[in-house]
């Protein structure tokens, strides 16, 4: 946003950034080469847990790298073409990772309601947040820093509510492929190693915004 001595405060997130993304890309690197023993394409898996667990989605190839995602206003779970057609460890993971917010909005979980219910207050706070405190630091505007600084906080809240979301949806997706019988027993901490290194992206996301958030309180505070 702009440079000043409250920067410092971002260092250790950005360093958590670039260690999780550095982590991320690393797993799925390796582990996009170790084709899973099952020997079906990430679609194919998942139509069969989409089927074996009694789901009512639809199942789509989008384009784009790892762009897959459910879409839960349209109950639709949408995988890269990478992941789709792939058949290693790393697409299993994913594809069962999405499975597992089916499951979540399937059985109610309420982080994931709750989460859905901040997206669009969350996205429209997200955008306006900075651009109106800066607007307000620069033209000392009390009224428009507090509005960025709210705005930003339901970012944050997001971030913090987007956390429990995505780790319970890791570990059900590696309960769903073990149910399913889709990975072996030496096969199983390659897929918990996918998961939680993706998982330490969002850790890192979380930090950077709270961090950010603070930041903006000092800035905030040294114009009384």
């Amino acid at each position: 946003m702009f440079f000043d001595y409250t920067f410092i405060l971002l260092i250790p997130a950005l360093i958590l950034a670039f260690y999780a993304q550095a982590k991320v890309s690393s797993a799925y690197s390796k582990l996009s080469k170790k084709r899973a023993s099952a020997g079906l394409t990430g679609r194919e898996v998942a139509e069969m847990l989409v089927e074996s667990l009694g789901l009512r989605v639809k199942v789509e190839e989008i384009p784009g790298a790892l762009t897959d995602h459910y879409d839960p206003t349209r109950e639709v779970l949408r995988l890269s073409q990478a992941v789709a057609n792939g058949s290693s460890i790393a697409d299993y993971s994913i594809v069962a990772h999405e499975v597992g917010h089916v499951l979540q909005k399937r059985e109610q979980y309420p982080a994931f309601a709750f989460r859905s219910a901040l997206v669009p207050v969350a996205s429209f706070g997200s955008q306006l947040a900075l651009p109106l405190f800066l607007i307000g630091l620069i033209f000392y505007l009390p009224a428009l820093m507090n509005i960025g600084i709210i705005f930003f906080s339901l970012a944050v809240l997001f971030q913090l509510v987007t956390l429990p979301v995505e780790y319970n949806a890791s570990s059900r997706a590696y309960l769903v492929l073990d149910k399913a019988g889709l990975v072996t027993a030496e096969e199983k901490p390659y897929i918990k190693q996918m998961l939680n290194a993706a998982a330490l992206t969002y850790v890192a996301a979380t930090a950077m915004a709270a961090l950010q958030l603070l930041r903006l309180v000092l800035l905030r505070g040294s114009r009384d």
